[in-house]
């Protein structure tokens, strides 16, 4: 913690932009996740009175507004990529999502219905339960404020669904921090030397989050398994049945 804060520039506006390079070892392997974690992770200096959800969608429009620049960009260069994304962002809570949609049962399949429509969608308040008594996803809940956070997908045609490109959101407070602390029965976690520190207002109110570098270029190229974008291990049966339709694998 120290060795990042001395990166810091504590004005509003300001933080820290950085790669983030992992080995994955508790997720089941597929098509959209490989062993090797790769995404750009910022964190960004906000006042207090930035902690809105408002502020929250213009940040991620900003994202979307970057990706769909990239898109364009690539397929003026390339015409055969013919991918086309939507800058029209939906945002929708997570308990709208389900009153929306009372006969899915997981948040995955209200996502695709409701991105199977909109396109482009910022999906917010993940972590907390839902009148249905389950949450829409988890969340830890010494990172993101879940009244004040989303993951951002777009829809993928390759493969009918939606994707996610980023998880972000305004950082927990020291109120929000204690509060989920203590719905989560963390809250041996308060004593801490980073929760400690946030609690005691000793540190900065942040947004953040995480892009997936692979997952962009899956989107970005209209790629059907995230092996097409990036080298890394597969099984036998991976191997064989990506052969078999003609996919091509890193």
């Amino acid at each position: 913690l120290p060795i990042s804060l001395k990166k810091y520039d504590f004005r509003p506006g300001k933080g820290l932009y950085t790669d983030m390079n992992a080995i994955r070892r508790d997720e089941e392997l597929d098509n959209l996740h490989s062993i090797y974690v790769d995404q750009w992770d910022w964190e960004k200096i906000i006042r207090r009175e930035d902690r809105t959800l408002a502020f929250l969608q213009r940040t991620a429009q900003d994202i979307v507004d970057a990706i769909c620049d990239t898109s364009e960009r690539l397929n003026r260069e390339f015409p055969s990529i013919g991918v086309h994304l939507s800058r029209d962002m939906a945002s929708i809570t997570t308990q709208e999502l389900e009153d929306r949609y009372p006969d899915l049962h997981t948040g995955s399949e209200r996502e695709n219905a409701f991105l199977r429509e909109h396109k482009t969608a910022l999906i917010m308040q993940i972590g907390g339960k839902l009148r249905s008594g389950k949450p829409h996803d988890g969340r830890a809940p010494d990172y993101d404020d879940w009244s004040m956070n989303g993951d951002l997908l777009f829809w993928h045609e390759p493969l009918g669904m939606a994707l996610e490109i980023s998880s972000m959101g305004i950082r927990v407070d020291e109120n929000s921090l204690a509060a989920q602390l203590k719905i989560a029965g963390c809250e041996a976690r308060a004593e801490l030397p980073f929760h400690k520190m946030l609690l005691n207002g000793e540190l900065p109110l942040t947004i953040g989050g995480g892009i997936g570098q692979s997952r962009l270029c899956m989107l970005l190229l209209g790629k059907v398994h995230i092996g097409e974008v990036q080298a890394s291990l597969w099984d036998e049966e991976t191997r064989r049945v990506c052969a078999e339709k003609g996919v091509i694998l890193l």
